[in-house]
């Protein structure tokens, strides 16, 4: 073979690869169109995307073949002959999302629009037991699959939540800081060889905020401050339409945001941390130190975690109302500096106390008509989330989703299972 002759072959050969990457490409567009309109004709794909109504066709195989988009009949004529309508078929692949918290592990299986096909928790120290957790995470991650059919075909990726920084540049690190037993690793990459599909991982209340933007009470709302109660005190937050992690995934700790300086000593250093009066193990802990004054409580005479403060708080019991009052009285602080720094137009609240509404609510309310900055007429909504004890692992899932449409080759799968075109 002549070095001509082998020039030629190489060149033919680069311009059938970029023949190649441009069909994909073009093809992804489509995808996402479909599914962001739901259902959409082939004239208006051609019009919206730039396209011969023939490459459109063409491209459009691909996907029936795969079953991501279907025919689903005629639509409306706007003067000549009527469009076939196709549609996104939601349900043609299930991601699932896990939620690793502190005393439970929960999995959801939602379709490709986030809406929940099984729903699965178990209450257990996953802090503190890795090994035993990700046994729970298998055990939990095979029922759902078990339900689906062709289920290495189906199952298109996973997405977690952990309660800790996550570094988007080094998602398979957690902070040994906040769950030391897990010394540093997520193991996320046993879930990614077991079920041979991409995993990706987040923090927990920064998937709390997502899944309440894309399918909760913030579906409307570009600017979100998304505040998660737990054994921590965690923000998610949605900044013009995206989610901002910050430069090292750090953005939203709120647990050591100092609302007294005066307060009691934090682990980190400083004192009157928002951990050190708003957490569930700082909420228990004051049962204990006002029980002298209240010996007739029922948190005094009974259970005194969280659910029971709850519980008392809902049952007008003085000192889970007291115990909720100076929760409120430290978020509000909190809250009113963040509103002041970041102006969100909605705040939604999930995790421990939400059960309570009004109750925690109104205190909040009253501190930020007196203490932001926001006028009146501008100020921003503040309640309580509507995805419950869900929201976490339903935002791991959408994690998974966005992901799979912000990288559409992990949407095409071979034949061959596991195998990516």
């Amino acid at each position: 073979m002549t070095e001509i002759t082998a020039l030629k072959k190489l060149n033919k050969s680069s311009k059938k690869e970029l023949e190649d990457q441009n069909k994909l490409s073009l093809t992804d567009d489509i995808l996402r169109l479909v599914w962001r309109e739901h259902k959409i004709s082939r004239a208006e794909i051609s019009r919206r995307l730039g396209l011969s109504r023939s490459t459109v066709t063409d491209l459009m195989k691909d996907l029936i073949n795969l079953n991501f988009i279907s025919e689903d009949g005629v639509g409306e004529s706007s003067g000549g002959r009527k469009p076939i309508v196709l549609k996104f078929n939601d349900d043609s692949r299930v991601v699932l999302g896990i939620d690793i918290g502190a005393a439970n592990i929960s999995v959801v299986m939602t379709n490709l629009r986030g809406k929940l096909l099984m729903w699965k928790e178990i209450k257990y120290p996953a802090r503190n037991d890795p090994e035993g957790s990700k046994r729970i995470i298998n055990e939990l991650c095979n029922e759902c699959v078990a339900t689906v059919k062709d289920a290495d075909q189906t199952l298109l990726s996973i997405g977690v939540s952990f309660p800790s920084p996550i570094d988007p540049k080094h998602p398979e690190y957690i902070s040994e800081n906040i769950i030391p037993d897990w010394h540093g690793k997520s193991g996320i990459e046993e879930l990614r060889d077991k079920f041979n599909v991409p995993v990706c991982i987040d923090n927990d209340a920064n998937l709390g905020a997502l899944a309440e933007h894309w399918w909760g009470a913030a579906r409307s709302v570009d600017d979100l401050l998304y505040i998660r109660i737990s054994n921590g005190i965690g923000a998610g937050l949605i900044l013009g339409g995206k989610l901002y992690r910050g430069a090292k995934g750090i953005a939203g700790e709120m647990s050591h945001m100092s609302v007294d300086p005066n307060g009691k000593q934090c682990g980190c250093g400083l004192r009157g941390c928002l951990a050190t009066t708003v957490s569930a193990w700082a909420l228990e802990a004051r049962v204990a130190t006002l029980s002298v004054l209240y010996p007739d409580s029922p948190l005094v005479k009974g259970e005194s975690d969280i659910i029971a403060i709850e519980n008392a708080a809902l049952n007008n019991d003085p000192l889970a109302l007291q115990i909720v009052s100076e929760a409120a009285e430290q978020l509000s602080i909190a809250i009113t500096s963040l509103i002041n720094i970041l102006n969100p137009e909605m705040i939604l609240l999930g995790g421990n106390l939400t059960r309570l509404d009004e109750i925690l609510l109104k205190p909040i309310r009253a501190k930020m008509e007196v203490c932001s900055l926001v006028s009146t007429v501008n100020k921003p909504q503040l309640r309580i989330g509507t995805l419950g004890s869900k929201a976490i692992a339903i935002g791991a899932a959408t994690l998974a989703i966005q992901q799979a449409f912000s990288d559409p080759k992990l949407l095409r799968k071979n034949i061959t299972p596991g195998v990516l075109q």
